[in-house]
């Protein structure tokens, strides 16, 4: 898949714009010419209490919430909200750190002069997506970091990466979620890597499957990214389900005011003709699907399953 959905997007906005445009609104039309039909493909873990974290920070807590005062009949203080009584339920999260899960961190983890989660601009939301894959490399060499030679062995095969890019790294680390444990080896970006993608090709932001970007006794490459003004993606997933070139990532975070990492959901748009992956005309998100099963918590897992 080598085609550019940017190319594909700008072609189907110019065209429009050119004949007129069958609607007056060409963004509008442009994602029902194309979006529509793109393959949407989740990077994201699901967070639970049981996830892969460092140790130093610890596990969440899941729990169902209770009323936080006296509400007469309705409610006595510390009752639990449920269907039945009260015909909504509410769940509570105890959560040790930001650093939880799929993450987006900003610069303000490692560095108080730079943005925190709240102060990034709102031209995150979506950008070209890049794929660098290592796989092989890792199954000879579990600890291998990415190389600028992996870099411009992808180049040769796509074209130079665009700018303001996003790049993840696929290592396949993920793969074995949650059974996973971040201790070393693991796989890693190099920190000659990271200034070659920052410095030469002006990417937004890097990310990668494993919880930490390297595998040194100071995190090297952390170091330099957060000091230096640059945000990264920890806990990426499924980049096994995405091409390696010519498709978007949407990135969302909430807006913790002074936050210094982000809870993320990282979205691949794909081609129409990608494998793998919904489309709208699939899964339209409203009406949502019925379940068989009733939503209940599970007093083992600490958290609402089906």
């Amino acid at each position: 898949m080598r085609r550019s959905m940017l190319w594909g997007v700008g072609v189907a906005l110019l065209v429009g714009l050119a004949c007129g445009q069958q609607s007056q609104y060409p963004l509008w039309q442009v994602y029902q010419d194309y979006f529509v039909k793109a393959k949407y493909v989740d990077l994201t873990h699901a967070m639970t209490p049981s996830i892969p974290v460092w140790p130093g920070f610890g596990n969440a807590r899941f729990e169902p919430t209770r009323a936080g005062k006296d509400l007469g009949d309705y409610a006595k203080k510390g009752e639990v909200f449920t269907y039945e009584k009260h015909g909504f339920v509410a769940t509570a999260y105890w959560l040790p750190t930001d650093q939880y899960g799929t993450q987006l961190d900003p610069p303000a983890h490692w560095d108080p002069y730079y943005p925190t989660i709240d102060e990034l601009p709102p031209t995150y939301a979506i950008r070209p997506l890049v794929v660098i894959n290592i796989v092989d490399k890792v199954k000879e060499n579990p600890g291998y970091h990415l190389q600028v030679s992996d870099i411009l062995e992808w180049e040769k095969k796509y074209g130079k990466i665009p700018e303001g890019a996003v790049v993840f790294v696929r290592s396949d680390w993920s793969k074995k979620w949650p059974n996973v444990k971040p201790e070393k080896p693991f796989p890693g970006v190099s920190l000659e890597a990271l200034k070659f993608l920052h410095e030469q090709r002006k990417i937004l932001f890097h990310g990668h499957e494993p919880l930490d970007t390297d595998t040194t006794a100071t995190l090297i490459g952390e170091y330099w990214l957060m000091h230096n003004g640059y945000c990264q993606a920890e806990g990426v997933a499924n980049l096994d389900k995405v091409p390696e070139a010519g498709a978007l990532v949407v990135i969302g975070f909430p807006k913790f005011k002074g936050g210094t990492g982000g809870y993320a959901r990282y979205i691949a748009i794909c081609p129409p003709d990608w494998k793998y992956g919904v489309s709208v005309e699939e899964a339209p998100g409203a009406p949502l699907p019925k379940f068989d099963k009733p939503l209940h918590w599970d007093d083992k897992l600490g958290m609402r399953v089906r």
